[in-house]
């Protein structure tokens, strides 16, 4: 196999200020005709709408928006974020929307227990927090999507997720379920195979 040049689009700073740009980063990225799923994170909806406008001209391309969880009141955001109107709309443009579901990656035990043992959750988020907030929001919504039979596992898609609110990142990625993530089977552990955008 021939080696494979691909851009990396990198932002300034994170936020929600380059939704627009990663949906035409992602666009792009599908003109390869490899990826037929978008995972997002959308919290109200926003991103998610963003997206299925720019795929209305786009057939077989499966969209499926990942909303917050009641978890998110513990950091001080109202719950539900995902207004039923929102949610109604999306699911008229044939959005595939996966709300009230929990974080996986904090949702361990020990996340806010007395003990200070660290958990495999909080290794593998503090580790993908280094490649920034977004990139560890998109990998957890693909893992949620599948735990919770969104979408099938061991395909390769298009993860999107951001800093707070918005887009500002975008991979190429394996789904897989959450105890595949570190498999002994290579073919069924996740595997980040590109980054599309990320802020620096």
């Amino acid at each position: 196999m021939a080696d494979i040049t691909r851009p990396c689009l990198y932002f300034e700073k994170p936020g929600k200020q380059n939704t627009d740009k990663v949906v035409e980063v992602v666009m792009g990225r599908l003109t390869e005709g490899d990826i037929k799923t978008i995972v997002v994170a959308s919290t109200t909806g926003y991103t998610a709408l963003k997206f299925s406008e720019a795929l209305q001209e786009r057939n077989g391309i499966t969209l499926i928006s990942v909303a917050e969880t009641p978890l998110i009141r513990e950091w001080g955001a109202e719950y539900p974020c995902l207004q039923p109107e929102t949610k109604q709309e999306l699911e008229r443009r044939g959005v595939i929307v996966a709300d009230k579901i929990p974080y996986l990656l904090h949702s361990s035990v020990l996340d806010y227990s007395q003990w200070k043992a660290p958990s495999a959750e909080e290794i593998l988020r503090e580790t993908l927090y280094a490649f920034g907030q977004g990139l560890k929001v998109a990998v957890e919504v693909v893992l949620i999507a599948v735990a919770s039979g969104f979408l099938e596992p061991f395909q390769d898609v298009i993860a999107v997720g951001g800093t707070s609110r918005g887009a500002d990142t975008a991979i190429v990625v394996r789904a897989t379920y959450p105890n595949h993530v570190f498999s002994q089977n290579q073919t069924k552990r996740l595997k980040i195979h590109e980054v599309l955008c990320k802020p620096l």
